[in-house]
């Protein structure tokens, strides 16, 4: 039991650690203008006395707290400069959460955007509508010959900061909270918004984790009453994915009540759903799993034992293309163009394929071998010069382990040109031997031991009956020899030499009984007497 908690302490730990750091630096990439300019594009000239270099300043003075400045850039009516730096502070808070201000489509001439159909010296930043079907309202900017500011935002525009203050979602927190949390910290969030996140993410963490055990308790036993093994297996695989998936949800909830700015917002709602992709395929992934095993144990790869075989190499490619797949997916999600990504691939996966011809060559003949079968995993087989039990199917190679314990790994694309011999398919096994007798066996003892040996081969209860042979088939150099052959059924190699050693021991009992015995290597060496021939005469022959 306190090793089942801590193995599920320490997946809730990695799970919650995956997803913490995925949304915590995501959202903290976030910036608070829109994306920058094309950093090939020449730099345009900002005119000191430009619409751009006064909102900019503007924003620049509000977030240092420097309201008093900032006000300048107010058209106030007379009589209200006092209220010039309350003004200002509110502007800047509905300008940061209604409005995803980009400063590059300001106008950075000094007289303005002459363009835009407003009158001259006038000019357009944004619009900010109140409700969601209210008509928005513009905010403007008029260009005043004034020594403090050049570029002011106009008395109308003043008039509505009130309005559009009102009605701001977290106007009680703008209010309550400490004006040194309201500043704008790192990646364009205010620091109580650093502050908070990471709680955030730790609750939805939680809560996560919690609704992902609650719903496996409460699906565990419907699923239980299903004769299928597929459910019952997903529904332990699945749990780390739900804990994502549910921890994404809560997340989203309450990224609502922290109030991000605009761009940074938009930003972690596309995060949020390059989450939900993730959760995604790490389920497929984890799916790919309990297909195999499910198909592993079923009666339809008991029926199927060479398609049996494919489902390892079927998983790993599954889960290689799920992968690709799904980084092509978060990529694009992300907002990154894939089209020159994919076309980048392409040629980089010609240049590879062209400079790795050998491990496509073994790929290929990887699934040669799943689709011919000469074995297995696990097959006890004869590789060329050597016996080994099959150990592993690669991609790129396969790893033999010997009957010395030692493993010889062979490259696929080698590996199916040679000639291979598999044990494990074979439904019988095979007696064979020369069995030889003393050259004194007479031919009744012949006879009696010939037919004492069909007679232990017909009694043994796992002989293959339909073929065996028991015959008298030559006069060797130092024996009588006996042919046996036969075949029993059986396929377990361990049950095959029990078998073996009761049959041998039943011949020996034969040939006792018929009071001759076995013969071993002899030969006999015959001497014949005689005289040697007298030694020829030497010289010249005598006359006749």
């Amino acid at each position: 039991m306190a090793t089942h908690r801590v193995l599920l302490a320490r997946r809730a730990i990695s799970s919650f650690a995956l997803v913490l750091g995925l949304l915590f630096a995501c959202v903290a990439t976030a910036v608070r203008a829109a994306p920058a300019a094309d950093t090939d594009a020449e730099p345009i000239a900002v005119a000191p006395d430009s619409p751009r270099a006064a909102v900019s300043a503007f924003l620049d003075l509000c977030d240092r707290a420097r309201y008093a400045d900032a006000a300048r850039f107010l058209e106030l009516p007379r009589g209200s400069t006092e209220d010039g730096p309350e003004l200002a502070r509110r502007l800047d808070a509905v300008l940061d959460r209604r409005v995803l201000l980009d400063l590059e489509s300001i106008s950075p001439a000094s007289r303005g955007n002459v363009e835009d159909g407003l009158p001259k010296n006038v000019d357009r930043i944004a619009e900010i509508a109140v409700e969601d079907d209210a008509e928005p309202q513009p905010v403007l900017l008029v260009k005043r010959n004034r020594a403090s500011a050049a570029w002011v935002f106009t008395r109308a525009t003043v008039q509505h900061i009130d309005e559009w203050y009102t009605s701001l979602e977290d106007r009680w927190l703008i209010e309550h909270l400490p004006p040194r949390l309201l500043r704008m910290g790192p990646r364009g969030l205010l620091w109580w918004q650093w502050i908070a996140l990471p709680i955030a993410l730790l609750f939805a963490w939680a809560g996560g984790w919690m609704l992902a055990r609650l719903a496996r308790l409460a699906l565990r036993p419907p699923v239980r009453r299903t004769k299928t093994q597929f459910d019952d297996l997903a529904l332990e695989r699945l749990l780390g994915p739900f804990v994502l998936f549910w921890m994404l949800v809560l997340s989203w909830v309450e990224l609502q009540f922290l109030h991000l700015l605009p761009a940074a917002e938009h930003f972690a709602e596309r995060v949020l759903a390059t989450g939900y992709l993730l959760a995604l395929f790490w389920a497929l992934f984890r799916l790919v799993d309990v297909v195999v095993e499910s198909l592993t144990t079923s009666i339809w790869a008991h029926q199927h034992p060479s398609a049996r075989a494919l489902l390892p190499l079927g998983a790993r490619i599954t889960k290689v293309t799920l992968f690709a797949i799904g980084i092509v997916a978060v990529v694009a999600n992300l907002g990154y163009p894939i089209a020159s990504l994919l076309a980048g691939l392409g040629i980089g996966g010609l240049a590879l394929a062209l400079a790795a011809q050998k491990t496509v060559e073994n790929l290929f003949g990887a699934f040669s071998l799943g689709a011919d079968q000469p074995f297995r995993e696990g097959d006890f087989v004869r590789v060329e010069d050597f016996l080994a039990t099959v150990e592993r199917i690669g991609l790129r190679s396969t790893r033999f382990r010997t009957l010395d314990r030692t493993l010889i790994t062979i490259p696929n694309g080698k590996l199916a040109e040679m000639r291979l011999e598999s044990f494990a398919v074979r439904d019988r096994m095979r007696l064979s031997t020369i069995l030889g007798l003393e050259f004194g066996t007479t031919e009744a003892q012949m006879r009696q031991v010939l037919d004492g040996f069909a007679r232990v081969l017909d009694e043994h209860p796992r002989i293959w009956r339909e073929s065996k042979t028991v015959r008298f088939v030559a006069i060797g150099q130092s024996s009588l020899d006996i042919e046996v052959m036969a075949w029993f059924e059986t396929s377990d190699w361990q049950e095959f030499l029990v078998i073996r050693q009761d049959v041998l021991l039943a011949f020996m009992r034969v040939v006792e009984q018929a009071g001759t015995s076995f013969a071993f290597p002899t030969r006999t060496v015959h001497v014949r007497g005689g005289t040697e021939p007298s030694p020829a005469p030497r010289g010249p022959a005598p006359p006749a």
